[in-house]
């Protein structure tokens, strides 16, 4: 299990992600946050590979601070649909404009974990599918003045208050809300012997 085989290991995390440190806490897992102030530009890029690249850079950017004998974690996750690749909103008028795309559509939510430990980086990525309800301009404006859209990727959390607008999800739910714990433990048992 996770928290058996990092009982013995410091573990940073790579991440301003509030949600991405209670799922560590959820595992038990006592970790330090070092979030990686690097730039996150969106590209023409598959958003699959944007998204891995954007994680390894973080855990590069982190890992320059701490032993070899550290696990760094770092994350990051795109959501996709069409040719669009939405990332966090900038404003309040990015985050009505991603939910009005969304509205009635199924996209893809891409997250990538880049490790590094003792030499090692191992770096992958994780699929979801989510289909979004059909959503009418108050229930937008309304999802806005909460503010939860505002940090994060596609403007909305899947754990809070967006959650009422997801009508099917094939995939890891973890990965829709920034981490994908089966990938992260399958990485693990890759990385840490």
């Amino acid at each position: 299990m996770i928290h058996d085989i990092l009982k013995n290991i410091p573990v940073v995390l790579a991440s301003a992600s509030p949600r991405r440190a209670q799922l560590f806490e959820l595992l038990g897992l006592q970790v330090k946050i070092h979030p990686a102030d690097i730039a996150e530009p969106l590209t023409d890029e598959a958003p699959q590979l944007q998204a891995m690249q954007h994680a390894r850079n973080k855990a590069a950017a982190t890992s320059q601070f701490y032993s070899r004998q550290t696990l760094i974690v770092a994350a990051d996750t795109v959501v996709a649909i069409d040719e669009h690749i939405l990332g966090k909103p900038l404003n309040t008028s990015e985050a009505a404009r991603f939910l009005h795309i969304l509205s009635g559509h199924k996209h893809s939510v891409f997250t990538g974990v880049c490790l590094r430990y003792s030499e090692q980086e191992v770096t992958r990525f994780e699929h979801t599918k989510v289909q979004f309800a059909p959503l009418s301009e108050a229930e937008i404006d309304a999802y806005i003045k909460t503010q939860e859209p505002m940090d994060k990727a596609g403007a909305y959390g899947i754990q809070g208050y967006g959650a009422q607008f997801i009508t099917g999800l094939e995939g890891c739910y973890f990965n829709v809300m920034g981490f994908p714990i089966r990938l992260f433990y399958d990485m693990l048992k890759e990385i840490v012997r």
